[in-house]
């Protein structure tokens, strides 16, 4: 699959006949619509290049995904607003939005569209879960994956040359909380739970194998669903071997009524858990006893990033909202996407593929260059804990 000039020009003679007869396009805005719909006078002069956004929009979770998509949102109409020319062709980006539901069937479906839709690479998916099983779909098409979120190592590991991520792996962040339980807290007895996924699974297998060999013993190893909203039978098994530490591999939707649910049973135990708890949302579902969580991120906080106030403003001041994690990394995931298609003066997704080994970017995350699997050269985990229900930044492990 490739997305010619030619192909890309067709569409934008057909929106500008379609504007000269007073017509408009299916699915486009009118008066007052969104800065996200492509102006009809930048379209008809302008190549249309899609770039494809997946991550879940419904659920439990949809809120992590539509933080993801606004990132990306931000940094195409940005770009757009500047001027892109490729190869002396003015360039119209349009971001191809589509929602995964986190379900890794749900999200191979996806794929298979953003394919068929001739983008020219994706960001996404949110979801080690579902990011693994897509990967295939866009190796076959030649198609660059940038996942901003998914940190389960096997991501990467396959040998797909099309895979890249632009946050730590996991075979960092569980050892990072791991060091943490035994070395901050002086953890000898541990509880680990996971929420069945790839990505909480796997959190969980990378922090265990830390932990035991630092000498603590894992007194209890549970496992539930992704869906669950009900943990009393765990936790009473849990409580009945008094850890020291619980490690709760999952996301916020169910690490919040963990977390609650165990303080109302009288457990005592430090709660650790890696990013995908690691929200002010998850305040809000463990109410009080937040103060009890201590979770890890893949990257720097937004804090910590050079550029990140500038990013927050312009991130609020369009979405009236406030970041939840990941946006930055889908900003820049759009921009080193971008500089990609400038180095290799194309918009063709193999030729924009061939360049991305060769990337040197320095983003809102800070310095983005990727090894031989796609993984970034240089990372770094910031642990939180919380106060009044907020995010406070702990400590940064630089990988």
């Amino acid at each position: 699959m490739r997305v010619k000039f030619a192909y890309a020009v067709s569409i934008a003679a057909a929106v500008a006949m379609l504007t000269a007869c007073g017509k408009k396009p299916d699915g486009e805005a009118g008066a007052g619509a969104s800065a996200a719909s492509a102006p009809v006078a930048a379209a008809s002069e302008a190549t249309i290049v899609k770039i494809g956004h997946a991550a879940p929009l419904t659920g439990g979770i949809a809120h992590l995904g539509k933080d993801n998509e606004n990132g990306a949102r931000l940094a195409v109409e940005e770009i757009n607003a500047q001027g892109l020319t490729i190869d002396g062709h003015k360039i119209q980006l349009q971001l191809d939005a589509q929602d995964d539901a986190a379900d890794p069937k749900t999200g191979t479906g996806v794929a298979q569209k953003l394919v068929d839709d001739h983008v020219v690479a994706v960001i996404g998916h949110l979801n080690s879960g579902v990011s693994i099983p897509a990967s295939k779909i866009y190796s076959d098409a030649s198609i660059v994956q940038i996942s901003p979120s998914s940190t389960n190592p096997a991501y990467t590991q396959q040998g797909f040359k099309t895979t890249y991520r632009v946050v730590a792996t996991d075979a960092q962040q569980g050892p990072a909380l791991a060091n943490y339980a035994t070395k901050a807290l002086g953890a000898k007895r541990i509880a680990v739970v996971d929420d069945a996924t790839a990505y909480g699974k796997g959190l969980a297998d990378e922090f265990a194998k830390t932990v035991e060999a630092a000498g603590a013993k894992i007194v209890a190893r549970e496992a539930t669903t992704d869906k669950a909203t009900d943990f009393r039978a765990i936790l009473t098994k849990i409580k009945s071997v008094q850890p020291d530490v619980i490690m709760f591999g999952g996301m916020d939707a169910t690490g919040g009524p963990f977390t609650k649910q165990a303080a109302a049973l009288g457990i005592r135990a430090k709660i650790l858990g890696g990013d995908g708890v690691c929200t002010d949302k998850v305040g809000e579902l463990a109410g009080t006893a937040v103060q009890n969580l201590v979770c890890s991120e893949a990257g720097l906080a937004l804090s910590r990033m050079d550029r990140g106030a500038d990013f927050e403003k312009k991130y609020e001041d369009r979405f009236h909202t406030p970041v939840q994690i990941y946006a930055p990394f889908t900003y820049d995931a759009v921009y080193v996407i971008v500089d990609a298609m400038k180095r290799a003066n194309s918009i063709e997704a193999p030729k924009v593929l061939a360049a991305m080994p060769s990337t040197d970017y320095n983003g809102v995350i800070g310095h983005i260059a990727f090894d031989d699997k796609g993984d970034l050269k240089e990372g770094a985990i910031t642990l939180y804990d919380f106060k009044d229900g907020k995010k406070a930044v702990l400590d940064v492990v630089k990988m």
